[in-house]
């Protein structure tokens, strides 16, 4: 049961890779209007993969569309793609990518452990079609679509060669050239599973005589085998081949011999025999290549995470023993600085095993930008900054439905109506739309920035006083009004479109990356484009913190919100009337926050002189934390707080989570941006 699962699963994961970089070539194709021979040669090579694979595990639709579409590329790798007139590229173009959301859709119902659509042959006629047009011929009938279906099996007759009864007649697809060649590969794969002396084949000589191609266009290639199940797995062979358009099984055995074996079904000749498939996508040639990458379940990798930070509290217990208090104990103090030198680098390589570049999440908004610069008649591009950024590979999967959200917001909404307002603002008729990340460090920046007309602060506000989300009287800011658009059921559009308009918008984008410990900011400029900022943590199991104490509480701040720490008098504090108490700090002034008035403790020290400031700083926001003392630097396990207590919306407070401690004790880890916020609203 464990070895079909992992089939399946390597069938699904090579699928979907090799479906993506399909994808990128076509987009890359579709710009210059031509594919280059070493596209043509991928193509083929991808479809070829996919055909053997689905073979492989009986998904007969799709390798039938994988043949036909493998056949047709192979026109074209033979005469370039001069043999494709100029007028039916872009039907070529929207053939491919019909093509990945027929695969796309279809793994998606293997993975969901859904029936598999069986009713391709308008499919299969419209490839058809392009191929006779690319040959000069008249197009099929749509009944032809199936071409791979076997020919009826004529009469039983005496044997073409004596002694071999179970006869297969191979006929290629019109025009595909070197039929010898295509017979003699048969031939070699029919070898790996047949003895020299149990077949024969007609034309003998198809390997050197290049004028049987001929013999066999006009009466197809015959193979001839002493035993039916040698003939059988023949079939298998043939319908994994290349152009291979139809096939002819009859047994004509003597009658006083064994009955004769029927001629082979329509679903024998698209699924191949059990006994010999072609190897499997995650195996393929590996006796042959030594492979420097191996596909992890995801799941292994959060077991392996757990096990780690148990191993780091574990070790913090051992060492943060209060039995070992006074004593003096010079070899243990060594042993344990190297078990945390240890623990720390295992920490560091099970994070990295995680860790994913957001190229193919980027790569995906391509294909979307395509299809709605079809579909809503505008033109754009799109630029993609900091693909090799590396996050965390649950995070990289969260992020996905966002940042697609977010791109199509900006086709539809942002991106001028018409080209003519573009020109008459000053700017590009084709818009622009820049996909960007950077690593902080400690978080990932992604910006989804256009350039079209900005957010109408006048529109967004009525309709937000409209919904009852505003008041008519209040007096809003810019930043105000834009976090209206995160509102549950919040839109600006009038219609409901394929895009948008259904009341699902960017408060499922806010939510969705809240969740994953992430913050959702918009900023725009009327005329000028619209930005949307996601920050993200790079991972959610391990962090770097400095534990900080307030009277008997222990907090962990993450350490790459630290700038500096400070010991100041009172005499060194300045009263603001708007921001309360102020320090100086390289030339500037930072507002205080006092940690235990924000959470409201009974104990901790009051007197500034009598405790330490902490210089924090996340993104554009910067002060510094009044705290009683620090305590030290730990590399911590984050763990979630309850939902019972999420619920309440802690993360507003600035408490992001929590930690376990040598001792057994907890610590609160905290937000450095929300404890601002929330601090500010504590004094308002």
């Amino acid at each position: 049961m464990g070895s079909g699962n992992d089939i399946l699963d390597a069938y699904i994961f090579e699928s979907n890779s090799l479906l993506e970089q399909l994808e990128s070539i076509l987009l890359e194709a579709e710009k210059a209007d031509t594919f280059s021979q070493n596209n043509v040669n991928e193509i083929f090579r991808i479809m070829h993969t996919i055909k053997g694979s689905s073979a492989m595990m009986e998904y007969d639709t799709l390798a039938t569309v994988a043949h036909r579409i493998e056949d047709l590329f192979f026109i074209i790798r033979e005469q370039t793609m001069d043999v494709v007139p100029e007028a039916d590229r872009p039907t070529l173009f929207d053939l491919l990518f019909q093509s990945i959301d027929y695969f796309r859709g279809e793994v998606e119902k293997i993975e969901a452990d859904q029936p598999l659509d069986k009713y391709i042959d308008s499919f299969l006629t419209n490839i058809n079609s392009l191929m006779a047009k690319i040959k000069g011929e008249p197009a099929p009938a749509p009944a032809a679509a199936a071409a791979s279906a076997p020919a009826a099996a004529p009469a039983p007759a005496a044997p073409a060669v004596e002694g071999y009864p179970y006869e297969l007649k191979i006929l290629f697809d019109e025009g595909c050239g070197m039929e010898n060649l295509r017979s003699f590969m048969l031939v070699s794969s029919v070898r790996d599973f047949c003895a020299e002396g149990d077949f024969t084949f007609t034309p003998s000589d198809v390997e050197t005589n290049a004028e049987t191609a001929e013999a066999i266009i006009e009466n197809g290639f015959l193979m001839c085998f002493k035993k039916a199940e040698d003939r059988d797995k023949a079939i298998s062979a043939a319908t994994s081949s290349g152009s291979v358009r139809s096939y002819v099984a009859q047994d004509v055995k003597p009658p006083e011999a064994a009955p004769p074996k029927p001629a082979a079904s329509a679903a024998a000749a698209a699924a191949p025999a059990a006994e010999t498939p072609p190897p499997a996508p995650a195996v393929r040639d590996q006796q042959h290549v030594k492979e420097s990458l191996i596909s992890v379940n995801l799941s292994k990798l959060n077991q392996l995470a757990a096990v780690v930070g148990e191993i780091v509290i574990t070790e913090s217990m051992v060492t943060a023993s209060p039995d070992l208090k006074g004593l003096n104990l010079d070899i243990f103090n060594k042993s344990a600085r190297q078990l945390r030198k240890l623990t720390d680098e295992l920490q560091d390589v099970s994070m990295s095993l995680r860790m994913v570049p957001v190229a193919a999440t980027f790569q995906k908004m391509n294909r979307i930008v395509r299809d709605m610069c079809k579909k809503l008649g505008k033109r754009a591009n799109l630029v993609l900054i900091g693909e090799n950024t590396e996050v965390d590979k649950t995070i990289v999967d969260s992020i996905g439905d966002p940042i697609m959200h977010i791109v199509r917001n900006s086709m539809d909404h942002g991106l001028e109506e018409h080209e003519e307002d573009r020109i008459a603002a000053g700017k590009d008729p084709v818009g622009e739309i820049v996909l960007s990340a950077r690593d902080t460090g400690s978080e990932v920046i992604i910006e989804i920035r256009d350039d079209g007309q900005g957010v109408n602060y006048q529109n967004v506000l009525k309709k937000a006083i409209k919904n009852g989300l505003a008041s008519p009287d209040v007096d809003y800011s810019h930043k105000d009004i834009l976090n209206f658009l995160m509102m549950p059921g919040f839109s600006t559009n009038v219609e409901v479109t394929e895009f948008s308009g259904r009341g699902v918008g960017m408060d499922v984008v806010k939510r969705n990356i809240e969740e994953i410990g992430g913050t959702v900011s918009i900023s725009s400029e009327p005329g000028k484009g619209m930005t949307t900022t996601l920050k993200i943590p790079l991972t959610m199991a391990i962090m770097d913190g400095m534990e900080v104490s307030v009277g008997n509480n222990v907090f962990t701040i993450p350490i790459h919100n630290i700038r500096s720490n400070l010991k100041v008098s009172q005499a060194d504090i300045i009263h603001d009337s708007a921001n309360g108490e102020m320090i100086k700090c390289v030339d500037k002034f930072y507002p205080i926050v006092r940690t235990r008035d924000l959470f409201h403790l009974n104990e901790g020290h009051t007197d500034i002189g009598d405790g330490i400031l902490l210089w924090l700083e996340s993104g554009d926001c910067s002060f510094c934390l009044f705290v009683d003392e620090l305590i030290g630097e730990q590399q911590v396990v984050v763990k979630q707080l309850p939902s019972c207590v999420n619920a309440y919306n802690i993360k507003d407070y600035g408490i992001n989570g929590c930690t376990l401690l040598g001792d057994g004790s907890i610590s609160i880890i905290l937000d450095v941006a929300n404890l601002y916020t929330a601090s500010r609203g504590c004094r308002g």
